[in-house]
Protein backbone atom coordinates (compact mmCIF):
# COMPACT_ATOMS: atom_id res chain seq x y z
CA UNK A 1 0.00 0.00 0.00
CA UNK A 2 1.31 3.69 -0.53
CA UNK A 3 2.62 5.08 2.21
CA UNK A 4 0.27 8.47 2.42
CA UNK A 5 -2.66 6.36 1.58
CA UNK A 6 -1.60 3.78 4.48
CA UNK A 7 -0.97 6.88 7.06
CA UNK A 8 -4.28 8.47 6.37
CA UNK A 9 -6.20 4.94 7.07
CA UNK A 10 -4.21 3.85 9.84
CA UNK A 11 -4.15 7.22 11.95
CA UNK A 12 -6.40 7.38 14.55
CA UNK A 13 -7.14 10.28 17.74
CA UNK A 14 -4.94 8.90 20.51
CA UNK A 15 -6.44 9.86 23.99
CA UNK A 16 -3.67 7.87 26.30
CA UNK A 17 -0.30 9.02 25.86
CA UNK A 18 2.73 6.62 27.04
CA UNK A 19 4.85 9.37 29.38
CA UNK A 20 7.68 9.84 26.85
CA UNK A 21 8.33 13.69 26.57
CA UNK A 22 8.07 15.48 23.29
CA UNK A 23 10.72 17.85 22.16
CA UNK A 24 10.22 21.31 20.84
CA UNK A 25 12.93 20.48 18.14
CA UNK A 26 10.41 17.69 17.10
CA UNK A 27 7.22 19.98 17.48
CA UNK A 28 8.83 22.50 15.19
CA UNK A 29 10.18 20.17 12.84
CA UNK A 30 6.40 18.95 12.54
CA UNK A 31 4.93 22.48 12.44
CA UNK A 32 7.96 23.39 9.40
CA UNK A 33 6.17 20.51 7.73
CA UNK A 34 2.77 20.90 8.30
CA UNK A 35 2.57 24.52 7.62
CA UNK A 36 2.86 23.22 3.68
CA UNK A 37 -1.02 23.28 3.31
CA UNK A 38 -2.37 25.42 0.85
CA UNK A 39 -3.93 28.68 1.81
CA UNK A 40 -5.67 31.04 -0.54
CA UNK A 41 -4.63 34.41 0.78
CA UNK A 42 -1.24 36.08 0.46
CA UNK A 43 0.13 35.13 3.94
CA UNK A 44 -0.79 31.83 5.74
CA UNK A 45 -4.11 32.69 8.02
CA UNK A 46 -2.72 30.45 11.22
CA UNK A 47 -0.01 30.99 14.08
CA UNK A 48 0.54 28.83 17.30
CA UNK A 49 0.47 28.47 20.88
CA UNK A 50 2.59 25.79 22.24
CA UNK A 51 2.29 24.59 26.05
CA UNK A 52 5.14 21.90 27.57
CA UNK A 53 6.96 21.58 30.44
CA UNK A 54 5.61 24.11 33.09
CA UNK A 55 3.73 25.79 30.89
CA UNK A 56 0.60 23.29 30.41
CA UNK A 57 -0.05 24.70 33.87
CA UNK A 58 -0.96 27.77 32.60
CA UNK A 59 -3.07 25.77 29.83
CA UNK A 60 -5.11 23.47 32.45
CA UNK A 61 -5.41 26.99 34.36
CA UNK A 62 -7.20 28.25 31.96
CA UNK A 63 -9.54 25.68 30.96
CA UNK A 64 -10.23 24.96 34.00
CA UNK A 65 -11.34 28.93 35.10
CA UNK A 66 -13.80 28.32 32.14
CA UNK A 67 -15.75 25.48 34.34
CA UNK A 68 -17.72 25.90 37.39
CA UNK A 69 -16.59 25.65 40.60
CA UNK A 70 -18.70 22.66 41.57
CA UNK A 71 -16.92 20.85 38.55
CA UNK A 72 -13.46 22.06 39.35
CA UNK A 73 -14.13 21.04 43.26
CA UNK A 74 -14.56 17.75 41.71
CA UNK A 75 -12.51 17.34 38.66
CA UNK A 76 -9.97 19.74 38.62
CA UNK A 77 -6.99 17.98 40.44
CA UNK A 78 -7.51 14.90 38.17
CA UNK A 79 -7.77 17.62 35.12
CA UNK A 80 -4.42 19.22 36.40
CA UNK A 81 -2.89 15.89 36.12
CA UNK A 82 -4.21 14.70 33.19
CA UNK A 83 -3.16 17.90 31.40
CA UNK A 84 0.28 18.69 33.40
CA UNK A 85 1.79 15.27 33.48
CA UNK A 86 -0.11 13.06 31.44
CA UNK A 87 -0.56 14.70 28.30
CA UNK A 88 3.25 15.98 26.95
CA UNK A 89 2.32 19.13 25.18
CA UNK A 90 -0.77 21.10 23.91
CA UNK A 91 -0.68 23.14 20.82
CA UNK A 92 -3.37 25.68 20.31
CA UNK A 93 -3.68 26.80 16.00
CA UNK A 94 -5.14 30.29 15.70
CA UNK A 95 -6.66 32.04 12.81
CA UNK A 96 -7.41 35.23 11.60
CA UNK A 97 -10.64 35.66 12.33
CA UNK A 98 -11.57 39.63 11.71
CA UNK A 99 -11.62 38.81 7.60
CA UNK A 100 -14.91 38.90 5.52
CA UNK A 101 -17.10 35.84 5.42
CA UNK A 102 -15.58 34.31 2.14
CA UNK A 103 -11.81 35.30 3.38
CA UNK A 104 -12.56 33.57 6.52
CA UNK A 105 -14.44 30.46 5.08
CA UNK A 106 -11.15 29.90 2.92
CA UNK A 107 -8.94 30.84 6.28
CA UNK A 108 -10.68 28.23 7.91
CA UNK A 109 -10.31 25.79 5.29
CA UNK A 110 -6.58 26.12 5.29
CA UNK A 111 -5.94 26.06 8.87
CA UNK A 112 -8.07 22.82 9.12
CA UNK A 113 -5.83 21.32 6.63
CA UNK A 114 -2.74 22.05 8.40
CA UNK A 115 -3.81 20.48 11.75
CA UNK A 116 -4.54 17.15 9.45
CA UNK A 117 -1.26 17.54 8.11
CA UNK A 118 0.19 17.68 11.41
CA UNK A 119 -2.06 14.58 12.51
CA UNK A 120 -0.36 12.78 9.46
CA UNK A 121 2.93 14.19 10.23
CA UNK A 122 2.82 13.05 14.00
CA UNK A 123 1.30 10.02 13.36
CA UNK A 124 4.22 8.89 11.29
CA UNK A 125 6.85 9.34 14.03
CA UNK A 126 4.72 7.64 16.55
CA UNK A 127 3.19 11.15 18.12
CA UNK A 128 -0.56 10.71 18.54
CA UNK A 129 -3.31 13.72 18.55
CA UNK A 130 -6.41 14.53 19.57
CA UNK A 131 -8.17 17.57 17.78
CA UNK A 132 -10.01 18.95 20.23
CA UNK A 133 -13.24 21.62 19.23
CA UNK A 134 -14.50 22.56 23.10
CA UNK A 135 -16.30 25.32 24.47
CA UNK A 136 -13.72 26.49 26.34
CA UNK A 137 -12.03 27.46 23.20
CA UNK A 138 -14.84 30.14 22.86
CA UNK A 139 -14.61 31.07 26.18
CA UNK A 140 -13.05 35.00 26.64
CA UNK A 141 -11.75 34.03 29.54
CA UNK A 142 -9.57 30.93 28.17
CA UNK A 143 -8.57 32.86 24.95
CA UNK A 144 -7.19 35.96 27.37
CA UNK A 145 -5.14 33.58 29.47
CA UNK A 146 -3.79 31.99 26.78
CA UNK A 147 -2.69 34.64 24.63
CA UNK A 148 -5.13 34.90 21.78
CA UNK A 149 -6.67 38.26 20.66
CA UNK A 150 -10.32 38.81 19.81
CA UNK A 151 -9.37 39.09 16.23
CA UNK A 152 -8.21 35.77 16.05
CA UNK A 153 -10.03 31.79 16.31
CA UNK A 154 -8.94 29.30 17.50
CA UNK A 155 -9.56 26.12 14.99
CA UNK A 156 -8.36 23.60 17.23
CA UNK A 157 -6.76 22.59 20.43
CA UNK A 158 -4.11 19.95 19.71
CA UNK A 159 -2.98 17.54 22.98
CA UNK A 160 0.58 15.74 21.85
CA UNK A 161 2.30 12.42 22.90
CA UNK A 162 4.01 9.52 22.13
CA UNK A 163 1.83 6.68 22.60
CA UNK A 164 2.06 2.67 22.75
CA UNK A 165 0.93 0.61 19.86
CA UNK A 166 -1.56 -0.88 22.25
CA UNK A 167 -3.21 2.13 22.80
CA UNK A 168 -4.59 2.16 19.27
CA UNK A 169 -8.52 2.19 18.96
CA UNK A 170 -10.41 0.00 16.05
CA UNK A 171 -11.05 2.68 12.99
CA UNK A 172 -14.40 3.73 12.87
CA UNK A 173 -16.77 2.62 9.68
CA UNK A 174 -16.35 4.59 6.91
CA UNK A 175 -18.98 4.66 3.99
CA UNK A 176 -17.75 4.44 0.73
CA UNK A 177 -17.27 6.84 -1.67
CA UNK A 178 -19.22 5.35 -4.30
CA UNK A 179 -22.63 5.75 -1.86
CA UNK A 180 -21.59 9.50 -1.50
CA UNK A 181 -20.78 10.07 -4.81
CA UNK A 182 -23.07 11.44 -7.00
CA UNK A 183 -21.86 12.03 -10.69
CA UNK A 184 -23.35 14.14 -13.51
CA UNK A 185 -22.26 13.12 -16.98
CA UNK A 186 -23.59 13.48 -20.60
Amino acid sequence: MNKVIETIRMRRTIQDFDGRPLSKETLLALLDNAIWAPFHSKKEPWRFILFMGDGRRVFAEAVLNTRQPEFVAKHGAQMLEAYCSDTPAHLIVVMRADLPQKAWEEAFAATSALIQNIQLLAWEQGIGVVWKTSPYNESLVFLAAVGVSPEEKVVGTLHLGYFSPDAIPAPKPRTPASELLTIIED
